[in-house]
């Protein structure tokens, strides 16, 4: 490894007797290295500051187009040889596409690592785009969101919630994409948004488990050092104007029971209250013992099901409840029952003893997630391209910690609000009813264009 080729930026540690480290290749390719002996695998995955936020209107999706395109031929491998290569060593491959970032993932045998280094590096930069396999993986992509959204309730919910919470900032469309803009997508734009995005200085490759360090810079400056860093575009700088009403969103669907979507306004993961928010959601429906689970499955039975999600993205986005009604139960309500136990939070704080139960759970959730090399690397990945640096991850876990009575109950009153929510809820179709998939009633008619998100897409 040569001192002037590679710049060590920061190290820290990622799990018990694990160090990461990160360096910066000349070109802007970051690198971070966590060796972890206790098998001799390797979790290799490249992570690119690139998500469906970094689309426009009118051609959203491409970045998970991308995540398909990039398992395709590349100028040395014949269409299927990456996947074939990767078997052969008894490993595994596999990619996912969310807002704020995309990443391709490689799980192999130790000894293998020069494999998954050469193949990275070769679809970063000679990726065949031509009109042949763009229309294959075009097809794939119409089909998934057929399946995930258009004949899935759950994706229906998922994809309005977010058209109707955001108005102004790029998380309102989904992360597959509306299907007239998959279906438009031109191949010199897609050609464009590969020049631009899959480029060293917008990437950081990390790499966990049974290598030496040395020996892995070596590597990668060999296969990475002569690719030109691209031309970025400026980072976006989207805010979401505030809402001040309650948004809800009614449509009938082919099912038995009501299900309900309701979406509070909560804040970036890098914020001092997402940490606080997090133990809110576990309050909510961590466990058996939860309060809406408690209330709605066990003692009402109103409910089959009861979840809640804070999502960690970087910019401000919502803390979602998921309730699935039991028969004979509606999601009016279960609104009911949800608005009774948030009234009882900010009322009263509750024990410090229930506190640390949710700390417990949540702490628990966030440090099993980085039990193997797999988990540790999209921690790492994770932190490093969504809030700009991977030392996040203790960061985050020091302010779960922290976590007292009264700032659940702060953080309850500041941001589980009325007026700050946003509710969709897809009610059984009237018997006989012709399908009437995608429509819906809203009570704020001058945002019901807003375009929409959805969950991670793998």
């Amino acid at each position: 490894m040569s001192s002037s080729t590679w710049q060590l930026e920061a190290e820290a540690p990622a799990g018990r007797g694990v160090t990461a480290r990160r360096f910066r290749l000349g070109n802007g390719l970051g690198v971070i290295a966590a060796v972890d002996k206790r098998a001799p695998i390797v979790a290799l995955q490249t992570w690119y500051r690139v998500g469906s936020r970094h689309e426009r209107p009118g051609a959203t999706g491409m970045a998970h187009l991308f995540e398909h395109l990039m398992f395709g031929q590349t100028e040395s491998l014949p269409p299927g040889e990456f996947d074939r290569l990767v078997e052969r060593t008894g490993g595994e491959s596999n990619a996912a596409t969310w807002v704020d970032w995309t990443y391709y993932r490689l799980s192999l045998p130790a000894r293998d690592l020069p494999l998954g280094v050469r193949l990275e590096s070769e679809r970063m930069q000679h990726l065949v785009l031509e009109p042949a396999p763009v229309e294959a993986e075009r097809d794939v992509v119409t089909n998934e969101r057929r399946e995930r959204v258009e004949d899935d309730v759950d994706g229906w919910l998922d994809e309005q919630l977010m058209a109707h919470a955001f108005t102004a900032h790029p998380y309102r469309w989904p992360t597959i994409g509306w299907m007239e803009d998959i279906r438009a997508l031109a191949l010199p734009d897609i050609r464009a948004f590969y020049r631009t995005w899959y480029a060293p200085n917008n990437a950081t490759i990390v790499c966990v488990g049974d290598f030496d360090e040395a020996e892995l810079l070596a590597m990668i400056e060999a296969k990475y050092g002569a690719i030109p860093p691209a031309q970025l575009p400026p980072p976006l700088r989207a805010v979401e104007p505030e809402q001040t009403r309650e948004r809800i969103v009614r449509a009938p669907k082919p099912i038995a029971t009501d299900r309900l979507l309701v979406g509070y306004k909560a804040p970036g993961q890098d914020d001092e209250d997402w940490a606080a928010l997090e133990i809110v959601a576990t309050m909510l429906a961590g466990c058996p013992s939860a309060r809406l689970y408690r209330q709605l499955v066990i003692e009402r039975e109103a409910a089959s099901s009861v979840d809640a999600q804070l999502t960690p993205f970087a910019d401000p986005s919502l803390l979602r409840l998921s309730v699935t009604a039991a028969r004979g139960h509606t999601a009016d309500e279960i609104l009911a029952v949800i608005d009774g136990e948030i009234a009882k939070l900010v009322e009263t704080p509750p024990s410090a003893a229930e506190v640390d139960k949710a700390k417990a759970i949540a702490e628990t959730d966030f440090w099993t997630a980085l039990v193997d090399v797999d988990g540790k690397a999209e921690a790492l990945g994770h932190y490093e391209t969504a809030l700009g640096d991977f030392r996040k991850l203790t960061v985050i876990a020091e302010r779960l910690a922290r976590v007292t009575a009264e700032d659940v109950a702060r953080v309850v009153r500041a941001y589980l609000r009325a007026d700050r929510r946003t509710i969709v809820i897809a009610e059984p179709e009237p018997e006989g009813a012709s399908d009437t998939e995608g429509e819906g009633e809203d009570d704020d008619p001058d945002e019901a264009d807003a375009v929409g998100g959805g969950g991670a897409i793998s």
